[in-house]
């Protein structure tokens, strides 16, 4: 039962995104700070779910990969309920949004040409801008805007972004949970690289 918990937790995250969703389009009372709630929920899940993995011995690479794609579905979903809830947000940053969402979508198709596999690199830049971004839809949520931490969010998307595609680029083969552009030339020296037991598996 203990093997089943990393895939519950991840399977849990992907409820959570569609119940913010199905809470957005009705009207109930306290909706704001329930999302918030089930926003956190969500992302301890993301925080736990690798970590249970890796002290059950169990992190495979197809474990890894779930838990890629579901955190894309989670958090566009929690996007979505928050367009729903605050639409002048989005179309005042409309140009901004649309960038990181492309940039995101870009690191996907070099991966998809590269390897015929999504990206799963779970970089150290990655995760921290997750935080910024669960941030980021914290504030929009409560307040229906975010100027400082939604900038500071876009430029460190960017950044981090360009860091998975340059690790995309120099990886030979498909590898998952790739700290930085340092650790993927080592790889690609053919080098075995150390990762943070708490972090990466």
């Amino acid at each position: 039962m203990k093997s089943k918990i990393p895939v519950i937790l991840i399977f849990s995250r992907l409820i959570i995104g569609f119940l913010i969703i199905a809470l957005s389009l009705i009207t109930i009372e306290n909706y704001q700070a329930i999302t918030v709630v089930l926003l956190s929920i969500g992302l301890l899940t993301d925080i736990f779910d690798g970590i249970i993995a890796r002290h059950l011995q169990i992190s495979t690479q197809k474990l890894r990969r779930m838990d890629s794609t579901v955190d894309q579905i989670f958090f566009i979903s929690v996007g979505l309920a928050a367009y729903i809830q605050c639409p002048e947000f989005f179309k005042t940053n409309a140009s901004k949004i649309i960038i990181l969402a492309g940039s995101e979508a870009l690191i996907y198709l070099v991966s998809f040409l590269r390897f015929r596999k999504e990206v799963a690199t779970h970089s150290i830049g990655a995760k921290i801008w997750t935080l910024l971004l669960f941030g980021t839809l914290i504030q929009v949520i409560l307040q229906c805007q975010s100027v400082i931490l939604f900038n500071l969010c876009f430029w460190v998307g960017l950044l981090t972004r360009a860091e998975i595609i340059a690790i995309l680029f120099i990886l030979k083969t498909w590898t998952n949970d790739v700290p930085s552009v340092f650790h993927s030339i080592q790889l690609r020296k053919g080098k075995t690289i150390k990762k943070n037991k708490l972090f990466n598996s």
